[in-house]
């Protein structure tokens, strides 16, 4: 089942976020999806989907809806890219992670979900799954290839939650100093796992896209699986 839902904010204003439900299985875990610089597009809805096929309610939030609600943009023209990165350069992340935040406590609260609720986020998702990972109580957050997380590394002492993350070796937008520097202050913590997927650029893992690796994402999205199998289910202590 899919449907859209209406999140009120932490300053009372409210906000549209797409579901998908698993057909069985329910109650069941959640996880928020964080969208790229595109907005909830096909491809955001399509990995809900895909979650909710495996056993997992979805819920995507439209986190430029304080700029223009309902953004919908694709990576294939170079009028669509332009507006990403204005919509990109204009995101308030603090903003941003505290709606992540009210959704967090939305599908938690819904009489399908079991309790347990993770994340996983993509490019400026991925960079919110982190932030999500020291500021919010989710059960577990993932990150693809997120960007600009070398500049948050001093909230690491704050992470709180276990925290997978999938660095492109060849990232056009992470250089390989700010992936050093993410390696060296995570890599110890206990609550990080973090792999590094060689020869492959940014987006490896968006399906159709320009990128798109599929031995990597395949790799990445059995590795997510796990991950979120171990800490959402039922009987994890």
């Amino acid at each position: 089942m899919e449907k859209e839902v209406t999140i009120t904010a932490e300053d009372g204003k409210s906000f549209k976020a797409f579901v998908a439900v698993p057909d069985t299985d329910l109650p069941a875990p959640a996880i928020v999806v964080i969208q790229e610089i595109f907005g909830v597009n096909d491809v955001m809805k399509g990995i809900s989907r895909q979650l909710a096929r495996a056993g997992y309610i979805a819920i995507c939030p439209d986190l430029f809806w304080r700029q223009e609600p309902g953004v919908v943009l694709t990576d294939q023209t170079d009028e669509e890219w332009a507006r990403a990165f204005e919509l990109f350069k204009g995101f308030d992340i603090d903003k941003g992670v505290e709606d992540l935040k009210s959704t967090l406590a939305f599908i938690r609260n819904d009489k399908d979900c079991m309790g347990k609720v993770g994340t996983v986020g993509y490019c400026l998702g991925g960079k919110l799954a982190f932030l999500m990972a020291t500021r919010s109580d989710a059960d577990c957050n993932i990150s693809y290839y997120g960007v600009d997380i070398h500049n948050h590394l001093d909230e690491a002492e704050s992470l709180q939650s276990p925290l997978l993350m999938h660095i492109a070796e060849q990232d056009e937008y992470v250089p390989l100093e700010a992936q050093e520097k993410i390696i060296h202050t995570l890599n110890d913590h206990p609550m990080t796992d973090i792999h590094v997927y060689p020869g492959v650029n940014h987006a490896f893992a968006r399906n159709g896209g320009k990128h798109y690796d599929k031995e990597a994402a395949h790799q990445a999205d059995f590795r997510t699986s796990d991950f979120l199998a171990t800490f959402l289910s039922d009987n994890e202590e």
